[in-house]
């Protein structure tokens, strides 16, 4: 009896565990979008000669983050 109320235990708290391990990677995965790879996409698409497609882009992406702001 002892060991199976171990084993719910543990795979309770091991379940909190993957859960906030999660939610952890899924923040910092969308800060480094937001401040590396997004910026640098950008950045190529200008270079590329494609301003006619960055300016839209960066448009739609700036409404986008004012409608969805917290604050």
């Amino acid at each position: 009896m002892l060991t199976i109320l171990f084993a719910i235990c543990m795979f309770w708290f091991f379940g909190k565990l993957l859960i906030f391990g999660i939610r952890a990677a899924w923040g910092i995965s969308k800060i480094l979008l937001t401040v590396v790879v997004f910026p640098i996409i950008l950045i190529g698409v200008i270079v590329g000669g494609l301003v006619s497609i960055a300016f839209p882009i960066l448009i739609v992406i700036g409404i986008i983050s004012l409608v969805t702001s917290k604050g």
